[in-house]
């Protein structure tokens, strides 16, 4: 059975994640993994997430156009709009900003970002697992789940 390639609405904002992870490691070579999820912390885009911005930018433009969504051209139903909800508020738990303070004096990183660090780790590794089930290996870069 052939999966569809349309992607869940639950995985947007993971995605944007991916690709910005993608655009730091492209632009830097040597970085691991690990360096570009850590530039990716505290960049606009993390900032953009992290606040519900990202979120309620899109609710916005999701009610200009009765919740239906630019590209596919479908209404979203209210359940999915609920679960997006329930991910923007996820979101800023997890990715709670604190400046100034990813690295103690031990240079270990703090549990709150420690919990940020792993939650976008999960976030990548969400989008792979979603383009490898749908056979779209040209879109993993990062390869977290090599």
């Amino acid at each position: 059975m052939k999966k569809s390639k349309e992607k869940p609405y639950m995985l947007y904002v993971a995605e944007l994640i991916y690709h910005d992870i993608s655009n730091i490691k492209k632009n830097n070579q040597n970085l691991s993994n690990i360096d570009a999820i850590e530039n990716f912390i505290g960049s606009e885009t993390y900032k953009n997430i992290s606040s519900g911005k990202f979120h309620d930018d899109w609710f916005n433009e999701l009610k200009e156009n009765n919740f239906v969504d630019k590209n596919s051209k479908k209404k979203i139903p209210e359940e999915t709009i609920k679960l997006l909800d329930l991910q923007k508020d996820m979101m800023k738990k997890q990715l709670i900003q604190f400046p100034n303070l990813y690295y103690a004096k031990s240079h270990f990183p703090l549990e709150i970002s420690q919990r940020a660090f792993d939650h976008i780790w999960r976030m990548c590794e969400s989008y792979e697992l979603w383009c490898k089930e749908t056979n779209q290996n040209e879109l993993i870069y990062l390869k977290i789940l090599d």
